[in-house]
């Protein structure tokens, strides 16, 4: 059993708000990477379908799964994946980390507490990061900026796209308890712009997603990777930038995302100065050892 194309939401990683294997990552990693969003999107698409019932939403996931860990050949969509990962010899944790994420998104609707919030955000944003950084043979050491960079992106992502999961999903995964201290409830989200104290919660929001930020910002630093380090420098000032538009503009009436040319310009900037950084460091480091400093 797969996700039939009837089913599909048609998306694909050109359409996403952040880089997905751009041309900036090495070609020899686009591969296992693309098949990992490529199996994340066929698990999204089921567990987002507007119109599929829960009971068969859980079928498709549990196909995705047994197809993964070799159980079966049935969900095409997990075939390249597999491949990729016994190509590499890495582990399927992250994908099964991804599937109890999606299979909670059918399930769970509500979140009670922001910490409710980053610990959905622990299996449907983290595990990305983390595979994409065994891809490139990274330490684990980088882990904790991915992590807070990945759950940036995925709250970022929630607060852009509340009042579309609210209305095609009743999904909120806008927490609860922040509604409440701000006087709103889950029925704003259906009106066609939000009101003072919705909108006084989503800012709130996005300024505490905001605060993951710094942390983020160390993973281009830390990664060995040239090209990753220049990837996710784009993503970091792509997420500073939305995050910024998020608090001054109302998601529910106004566009909160980047035009495609702003995006190349954020990320022209991004990679350049991550360049110059690196060759600064690199000179610096040759000249006070004598030595190249190991950079893939």
């Amino acid at each position: 059993m797969t996700v039939d194309r009837k089913y599909k939401s048609g998306k694909s990683e050109h359409d996403e708000n952040f880089p997905v294997a751009s041309r900036i990552v090495a070609a020899r990693h686009r591969a296992p990477i693309l098949a990992f969003y490529r199996f994340a999107r066929a698990a999204d698409d089921a567990a987002d379908h507007p119109t599929l019932d829960a009971q068969s939403k859980l079928s498709i996931l549990a196909a995705l799964e047994d197809t993964l860990l070799g159980r079966s050949d049935a969900a095409e969509d997990a075939l390249p994946l597999r491949e990729q990962l016994r190509h590499r010899n890495l582990s399927a944790q992250h994908a099964l980390d991804l599937l109890k994420a999606f299979r909670q998104d059918v399930t769970k609707h509500r979140y009670e507490t922001w910490d409710d919030l980053l610990d959905y955000c622990r299996y449907s944003a983290m595990p990305v990061g983390r595979f994409v950084l065994d891809v490139h043979g990274e330490d684990r050491s980088t882990w904790p900026p991915s992590d807070a960079l990945c759950t940036a992106l995925q709250i970022i992502n929630h607060l852009q796209d509340c009042a579309k999961d609210y209305r095609n999903l009743d999904r909120v995964y806008i927490p609860l308890s922040d509604l409440s201290t701000y006087g709103a409830s889950v029925d704003d989200l259906a009106e066609p712009r939000a009101s003072p104290a919705l909108l006084s919660c989503l800012r709130s929001l996005a300024a505490k997603t905001e605060t993951l930020l710094p942390n983020a910002a160390m993973l281009p630093r830390s990664v060995v990777d040239l090209r990753l380090a220049m990837e996710t420098s784009v993503i970091v000032e792509l997420a500073r930038k939305l995050i910024a538009i998020l608090k001054a503009h109302d998601p529910l009436s106004e566009r909160v995302h980047l035009s495609k040319l702003h995006a190349v310009t954020i990320a022209a900037g991004a990679t350049a100065g991550t360049l110059a950084r690196r060759t600064l460091r690199r000179t610096t480091f040759t000249k006070s050892t004598g030595m190249m400093p190991h950079e893939r």
